[in-house]
């Protein structure tokens, strides 16, 4: 028997459908396999993808074989222990599985294969969303969306439906030839009762031309015309987009050192991943404090080594101003992360109760704070405690290690409803 190996490439990603295919028909279980990678996932790892594993007992499909019992003959290739007469001891017990010792039968290991960057951050982002994006206010820059518009007569050939150029086809042939079937019915008829009166050969000839020359003029109709081609037809339709604002708040003072503060922007790499990949109108506003406050670019945000002391209410009294003159909260939807050690001067935490409770909270759609390191919560925290209880879109967690990031984050912006 001979073999054929495919050593072809896979240029311009032509098996891209089968793994589209793959994925969509083992989703639930790649989820789970994405979960649970998730919680001993250090967040480093956004730059890469996932080893993901699927059970043997998933993959299985039903098919039709025989029942245990009865004779049955079979034709199998020859080897050195056999020959053909040979009659083949039925086995012992059921069959054995892969990952079970076993000295009879046979089994299928657990399916193993890489999910690429892009495909495990879109498992991992499906079920997160920013909470409460209510404001539907359109931006500026209204986008576009294609959507279905029925069939075109005119198209590419990648866009050619063939059940519908058939059902047109069809529907010509017929418009076409029925008159003339009908017409040759009549006819085939009026020859088979005219042979059975016994008429003359000479009666007959003309209606036998008749017959045919219907015949031919049905056989000309052509099964498939240009005019029977439909295409897939799409249209542009203005897409209704949110505005949205993301406030970024970053503790940088003396107590944050660099661990604490690798943690932080890690976390808010992760956010603004999130944000870019499923928002297409969502600002961000980059805010880093020590004693003093400054909104600060992406660069600056993320890598720059400016430090201090700690006064965490200078953060919050600029989203404020920020906020009051740029994003007025009946026009967009607000929301806010902050990082910080929870180590601030202790009577500034009131004053950051006081800010959340007065002035920023009422205009939130959603506010996170994340405290790194907090094995010995300080005051801010049990501040930040009370204000959980009286607002329900305030939610605070503690991040320790980088493995925590992951579960930390998809806590925060998971959808309602959603279970882990």
């Amino acid at each position: 028997m001979s073999q054929i190996i495919d050593r072809r490439l896979n240029p311009k990603h032509k098996s891209a459908v089968n793994r589209q295919r793959f994925l969509h028909r083992f989703r639930k279980q790649i989820r789970k396999a994405v979960a649970d990678a998730v919680d001993g996932r250090s967040v480093t790892d956004t730059e890469s993808g996932e080893r993901i594993t699927i059970p043997a007992k998933d993959l299985s499909e039903p098919t039709f074989h025989h029942g245990p019992g009865g004779r049955r003959e079979g034709v199998h290739p020859g080897n050195k222990e056999f020959i053909t007469g040979d009659r083949i001891p039925r086995p012992q017990g059921g069959e054995g599985r892969g990952n079970r010792a076993s000295n009879q039968g046979e089994g299928m290991d657990d399916f193993v294969f890489e999910l690429s960057r892009d495909e495990f951050l879109e498992f991992f982002f499906e079920d997160l969303e920013l909470p409460d994006l209510i404001k539907t206010k359109l931006a500026q820059e209204v986008s576009q969306r294609s959507i279905p518009a029925g069939f075109s007569k005119d198209g590419i050939p990648p866009n050619l439906h063939v059940i519908r150029s058939l059902k047109e086809a069809h529907a010509r042939r017929i418009a076409l030839t029925t008159a003339k079937r009908r017409r040759l019915r009549e006819l085939e008829a009026e020859l088979e009762s005219l042979q059975a009166a016994g008429a003359g050969e000479n009666e007959l000839i003309e209606l036998r031309r008749e017959i045919e020359h219907l015949k031919a003029k049905i056989a000309a109709v052509p099964f498939l015309d240009t005019l029977d081609l439909r295409y897939r037809n799409r249209i542009q339709v203005p897409k209704p987009t949110t505005q949205a604002v993301m406030f970024c708040l970053m503790d940088v003072s003396g107590s944050m050192d660099q661990y604490k503060k690798s943690l932080a922007k890690r976390f808010f790499l992760l956010l603004y991943l999130f944000l870019s990949r499923n928002y297409e109108r969502t600002d961000v506003v980059f805010i880093r404090h020590h004693t003093v406050a400054k909104e600060v670019d992406e660069e600056e945000f993320f890598y720059s080594r400016e430090t201090g002391g700690t006064v965490v209410s200078s953060a919050l009294e600029l989203l404020r101003e920020i906020m009051r003159e740029r994003y007025p909260s009946q026009d967009w939807n607000l929301y806010a992360a902050q990082a910080s050690d929870g180590d601030n001067w202790p009577e500034d935490s009131g004053n950051c109760g006081h800010l959340l409770d007065a002035e920023i909270l009422p205009y939130l759609q959603y506010y996170a704070y994340i405290e790194i390191d907090n094995e010995y919560p300080l005051g801010l925290w049990q501040e930040y405690e009370k204000i959980a209880r009286r607002w329900p879109n305030f939610a605070m967690q503690a991040i320790d290690e980088p493995a925590d990031i992951y579960p930390v984050f998809r806590e925060l912006f998971k959808k309602k409803g959603v279970k882990g």
